[in-house]
């Protein structure tokens, strides 16, 4: 068997899922929609099965991994070695060019990377859909980056998460003029992990039941914009959704916070941009973390960068284009 490297890329929901039926497989208690990025924002992971390892090494940006992150990969490895019929451990190197763990989807791109170049490393050609189920059991929003473009990740009803996996929407050439203008107001490790806060979330919240009962409505009306490229649906939708979100955290108990100061500025921003336009042409979304997310076009992602730039405490901006998924690398490109 020979190393594997692959290139993949985050994904920003925006209609998020938040909470899980089955934690272990990461089934969602909702459905999602999210757009790919491009190669701004990427992880690269090398993988190779080695007959003579006693267990899995995992090592991250440099680093050698926490128990808890070799865990995670060790889900999306096992289930590959499972349906290639082989027993070796593996060595992982992963490296990302962003921030890890603040809200940037790092998980996504990283466990989409692994589950493609693990799977290439186990001599499989599995489907789109096989490699969105490998990739959803190391994080859930990780299904979706298996894919370009603008995806929905379909709750699914089976106990065995057979039938929880993602499915493109549409290409990325089918808007090719969205952008999403990344504002970076704080780079460090969140406090609350997604998983613990979903757990939270899911328990205590008294707004969450109608937050899932309205899911479908939602992504029906979100894929349809998406569909007939109805701008200003998209970003009222997006805007809303990221908000109802936040409320909802906010109603768990202890309340999860991931805004700051900066983030509601961003907020104020972008609303009295499109006021002072009289129209719909930028739209924030933020994930779990304090970094915004603004969806706008290719004709105002400039001035939308100039306006987050000029707020103080806004560390770093980055245009990212619709991406067009995974890719393999050359061997030259490899980690190890």
């Amino acid at each position: 068997m020979e190393k594997s490297t692959w290139l993949a890329t985050p994904n920003i929901a925006v209609v998020k899922y938040w909470g899980k039926r089955d934690s272990f497989l990461n089934l969602p208690d909702n459905g999602s929609v999210s757009v790919t990025m491009d190669e701004a924002l990427k992880t690269i992971t090398t993988v190779e099965f080695d007959e003579r390892l006693e267990s899995d090494l995992l090592v991250l940006n440099g680093r050698r991994a926490s128990a808890e992150e070799t865990a995670r990969a060790k889900k999306v490895l096992d289930a590959i070695r499972k349906k290639a019929g082989i027993f070796a451990g593996a060595r992982i190197f992963s490296r990302n060019n962003f921030p890890t763990a603040a809200g940037i989807a790092s998980s996504a791109s990283g466990f989409a990377a692994l589950a493609c170049a693990a799977s290439d490393a186990a001599g499989l050609s599995p489907s789109k859909r096989e490699l969105s189920i490998f990739a959803r059991l190391g994080s859930g929003s990780a299904c979706r980056s298996v894919f370009g473009g603008f995806v929905e990740w379909k709750r699914g009803s089976r106990q065995d998460g057979s039938d929880s996996y993602a499915v493109q929407i549409a290409p990325a050439d089918h808007w090719k003029e969205i952008r999403n203008v990344i504002a970076i107001t704080n780079p460090e490790r969140k406090k609350i992990g997604s998983a613990r806060g979903m757990e939270i979330t899911s328990r205590t919240s008294k707004l969450y039941p109608q937050r899932v009962r309205l899911a479908p409505k939602v992504i029906r009306m979100m894929k349809r914009a998406i569909r007939k490229r109805e701008l200003e649906t998209f970003l009222l939708l997006t805007m809303r959704e990221s908000s109802h979100l936040h409320a909802v955290m906010l109603d768990s108990f202890p309340p999860i916070i991931y805004l700051n100061d900066i983030s509601r500025q961003i907020m104020d921003a972008v609303l009295g941009y499109n006021e002072a336009r009289d129209e719909i042409c930028a739209g924030y979304t933020f994930d779990a973390g304090p970094n915004a997310h603004v969806y706008t076009t290719q004709k105002h992602a400039g001035e939308v960068r100039r306006l987050l730039s000029e707020i103080e405490g806004v560390r770093q901006t980055i245009v990212c284009k619709v991406g067009r998924g995974p890719r393999k690398l050359g061997s030259s490109e490899a980690l190890f």
